[in-house]
């Protein structure tokens, strides 16, 4: 079995996924598309820059991480059917991604999230070293959100995709309830949700740029992480924030529903009542720590290979 997977450079969570997955399987893996058995588009859009004599003759496997409204209703529908004709087999990283994708095709679908790294990701003992380290007082209540919320073509406009606007309207209720509170803000694209905290006067710390080592820490210092979006792939942070048993509540959006109790979920009728549950997630999320993880993508690739 030889596996292709072209490279993204996106510096996008995806590129450290296929990094690892390369460092961990160097056997599985050819860097020559005319050597392998398996084609592994772990970023659909991708797959234009693959020469179609090699789509036609390869088993393809298609990632899709979610589908967004467009791509089922809309104009993206037939760019879909598209990339469609070549693919064999699809992974999605969620059930509700998979029963979206059902609508749109008769392949094959595998259904699992992303490994999370447990050498980068992991509780520390004392969060309060941690804390103190940024210069954070335990009297502060510190809220996190770690994932990109403008678009890219103006970087002002929200990703209403991933709910800055809902994050925004929490956080407006979590200033009331906590005089000493502070937004926790890691990643590119954070535009939209620092005017609108500026507009309101709420305290916020920015980390654009920070290497794992940092965001494990940032995780450490939260007490709690927020998931406003209204559709994801995973997102990786739910599985992230339940490895370092950071306090975490989310919409029902991607795995949410399969890592965290049903009192963590909420939508914007009921978030206030929303409770963190982090020994179940922790619990939950073992499945897929990265050894554990490794394993539903070799028996995926396996399973293709053989039939």
């Amino acid at each position: 079995m030889k596996i292709f997977i072209p490279n993204l450079q996106e510096s996008w969570v995806v590129d450290r996924f296929r990094d690892e997955f390369i460092e961990n399987y160097k056997q599985f893996i050819t860097n020559s598309i005319a050597e392998c058995n398996i084609i592994w588009i772990i970023s659909p859009w991708t797959w234009r820059e693959i020469p179609k004599k090699f789509l036609n003759k390869k088993i393809v496997l298609c990632t899709i991480h979610h589908l967004e409204d467009s791509e089922i209703y809309g104009k993206g529908l037939k760019n879909f059917k598209k990339l469609d004709r070549y693919v064999n087999h699809y992974h999605t990283l969620s059930k509700k991604t998979s029963d979206e994708l059902k609508l749109l095709t008769t392949k094959n679908i595998y259904v699992f999230p992303f490994w999370v790294n447990s050498k980068i990701f992991f509780e520390f003992n004392n969060k309060s070293i941690i804390k103190s380290k940024y210069g954070f007082q335990n009297s502060q209540y510190i809220v996190g959100s770690f994932q990109r919320d403008t678009e890219g073509k103006d970087l002002k406009s929200p990703k209403l995709i991933k709910g800055p606007d809902q994050l925004i309207e929490i956080l407006k209720y979590y200033n009331k309830k906590y005089p000493n509170l502070t937004i926790l803000l890691a990643g590119y694209r954070r535009q939209y949700i620092i005017s609108e905290l500026e507009k309101l006067n709420i305290k916020y710390i920015y980390f654009e740029q920070t290497d794992f080592t940092t965001l494990n820490e940032l995780y450490n210092c939260l007490d709690l992480y927020i998931v406003s979006s209204r559709k994801e792939g995973g997102p990786q942070a739910i599985l992230e924030a339940a490895i370092t048993k950071t306090p975490i509540i989310s919409t029902d959006v991607g795995v949410a529903s399969e890592i965290l109790d049903p009192n963590s979920i909420f939508n914007m009728q009921n978030y206030y009542s929303a409770k963190p549950n982090t020994n179940k997630a922790y619990k939950n999320v073992l499945k897929y720590t990265d050894e554990n993880g490794f394993k539903f993508f070799l028996e995926m690739f396996r399973d293709i290979i053989n039939n």
